[in-house]
């Protein structure tokens, strides 16, 4: 999550400073150009290099072959695709990385996310001081009491096998959030969708997209230590496969409005993801392969007459290691950092960094757990986790990305 001050005056935070109208106009469209690498040996870290020849599958001869119009839009782009996969990716030049932010760009490399890559990502937050954020807009309740986020009953494939832990490079290195598996309209039961926090795909209105996204599916499913998991193999880290995004989307209002601190554009901080397995396809989707997936409710009851959220995420920053999967359970207040946005649901919770896009569940009126948000902003010494209410935006970007794939 991205930290904010914890005494209550809020900076018209992460929120759009105007209303918008409810309709794809207002979906940040990122269309993936999905290509294959081969990693050398599988045992590639931030400064391997991928090997030079590199294979698809579904190629009739094994061989890896870009189609010319590809090669053509990642061209225009300025990237050359074999340099890219050689490393050039690390090129975070800050005006290539603007011009680049209409695509998606995120060609997978096989092996890029070892055991160690993934052990040493950081969480993306940026702590800011105390003066960092003002103004109490709209209706704001008094700050929740703390509530002691607990380690999650392992193997979590039983316990949470919705959550997982999403793998990103940014310009300031290996980053980590978390990510829920949610339904697929288009494809009931075989879903091949995530969903996390714009702020762990797009940088905002002073950056782009992020590079090398991938999802880990019960990261770390035994729960064990960090110590132990320095000798930990790949499989035992990721049982459940590596999945490469292949599409994301952000509200557009994040990307106009959205920062590294503070609350701007957190009333649309949310994204979806579209993966696809790093082996390539075996049949089984990301659904099929967790055994479930968790629908999203676009039209939650008030804040009000919410009676219990449970967050989950996996903490990256001190106290946490960003290794264990945690929750937190408790009633939710209303946090208003714009007027003109919708108000968050705002809760208890010690999670820091790293929990960042981690999903918000309730129980709905059926008796059915469904997502209802995702962490997005807390303070800088924790506490209290907030999230934006999902409406016609977030659902316009979920839509978005199922009919991308509806015919596939």
């Amino acid at each position: 999550m991205r930290s904010i001050r914890p005494s209550f005056t809020v900076r018209r935070g992460r929120g759009a400073s105007r209303r918008t109208s409810p309709a794809l106009a207002a979906v940040a469209l990122a269309s993936a150009l999905a290509l294959t690498a081969t990693a050398c040996n599988g045992d590639d870290n931030a400064d391997g290099k991928p090997a030079a020849s590199a294979t698809a599958a579904g190629s009739s001869d094994g061989k890896f072959k870009i189609p010319d119009d590809l090669r053509q839009r990642l061209k225009e782009h300025g990237i050359d695709i074999d340099k890219w996969k050689n490393g050039a990716w690390k090129n975070w030049n800050q005006k290539d990385w603007l011009r680049e932010a209409n695509d998606f760009i995120n060609p997978i490399i096989k092996g890029l996310w070892d055991p160690d890559r993934m052990r040493h990502a950081n969480d993306p937050d940026k702590g800011v001081d105390d003066n960092d954020i003002s103004g109490d807009q709209g209706v704001t309740d008094p700050t929740p009491a703390v509530v002691q986020a607990k380690a999650v009953q392992p193997p979590y494939h039983t316990s949470a096998a919705t959550s997982g832990k999403l793998f990103f490079d940014s310009p300031e290195g290996t980053m980590v959030c978390s990510a829920t598996v949610v339904e697929d309209p288009a494809h009931p039961g075989k879903s091949n969708l995530i969903w996390t926090a714009g702020h762990c795909v797009h940088a905002g209105k002073k950056g782009g997209w992020y590079r090398n996204l991938a999802f880990v599916p019960s990261y770390n499913n035994a729960a064990k230590s960090a110590d132990d998991l320095q000798h930990a193999t790949r499989s035992e880290i990721a049982p459940y496969g590596v999945w490469w995004a292949d599409a994301a989307k952000t509200s557009q209002q994040w990307i106009d409005q959205g920062g590294e601190t503070g609350g701007n554009g957190a009333s649309y901080d949310y994204a979806v993801i579209h993966v696809t397995p790093e082996q390539g396809h075996a049949g089984k989707s990301l659904e099929e392969t967790v055994g479930g997936a968790l629908p999203v409710n676009f039209d939650a009851p008030a804040v009000p007459k919410v009676q219990s959220i449970t967050a989950s995420g996996y903490p990256a920053a001190p106290p946490y290691d960003g290794q264990l999967l945690y929750q937190c359970q408790d009633k939710p207040g209303r946090l208003s950092i714009d007027a003109s946005a919708p108000t968050m649901y705002r809760i208890g919770c010690t999670m820091t960094g790293g929990s960042s896009g981690g999903g918000w569940v309730e129980t709905g009126s059926d008796g059915k757990p469904a997502l209802v948000s995702n962490t997005s902003i807390g303070p800088v010494t924790s506490g209290w986790l907030a999230g934006p209410r999902l409406g016609t935006v977030a659902k316009a970007v979920y839509l978005s990305v199922s009919k991308k794939f509806a015919g596939q």
